[in-house]
């Protein structure tokens, strides 16, 4: 079943109330039907399309990503009476800054991503590293909320991979970034050292 039209936008908007939007609507205890999909798609720069046109409204924008969540490979929009599952083509957030804020367990990396969540990197909001198809290197995202992963940007990216150090993981060394207490391997610091004979 799928859902379309202007019409349907409309009423996903009046389902929600827009002045709960920032303190993000306790969708955990919603329970609504599931009333299949509607047109709705974040592109891989993160930018939100309904039937094929732009959303160019950021309110509008962060109304939807605050009743976002993830369920297995499907990405849903919950409100109070129903259920769309939408179309995410990498990840439904992009991780645009990054900041070193000091703590009492060490520097700790703070995230801000292009909706505006300020994300600080831990054991709950940890960063993973896939490998790209073709030997192009790993590609960082964080865990924000929800089952929902912001991938790094470019710039941040690169920021991040100044902070790379090597540690001992059950006796392997690997490359990873820390945060805090907490450490994010990225690959063995063998797989690095071939990839460096590789390119020269």
């Amino acid at each position: 079943m799928t859902s379309g039209g202007s019409g349907r936008l409309d009423d996903l908007v009046r389902s929600l109330d827009a002045g709960t939007a920032r303190a993000l609507p306790p969708i955990e205890r919603w329970n609504p039907p599931d009333c299949g999909d509607i047109d709705i798609r974040i592109d891989r720069e993160g930018v939100w399309f309904h039937e094929g046109t732009p959303i160019r409204r950021p309110a509008l924008v962060r109304l939807f990503a605050s009743v976002l969540r993830a369920e297995g490979e499907r990405y849903v929009l919950v409100t109070p009476v129903e259920k769309l599952g939408i179309t995410v083509e990498d990840a439904p957030l992009l991780a645009v800054e990054m900041a070193v804020e000091p703590s009492t367990k060490g520097e700790q990396l703070v995230f801000r991503t292009n909706l505006d969540d300020l994300v600080t990197c831990d054991e709950d909001h940890r960063l993973r590293f896939d490998d790209q198809p073709g030997g192009a290197g790993p590609r960082p995202y964080l865990y924000v909320r929800r089952g929902l992963w912001a991938r790094l940007t470019r710039p941040v990216y690169l920021e991040l991979a100044e902070r790379v150090e090597t540690r001992d993981v059950g006796g392997c060394a690997m490359i990873g970034v820390a945060s805090g207490s907490a450490f994010f391997a990225m690959m063995p610091a063998a797989a690095m050292e071939d990839m460096s004979e590789g390119t020269r």
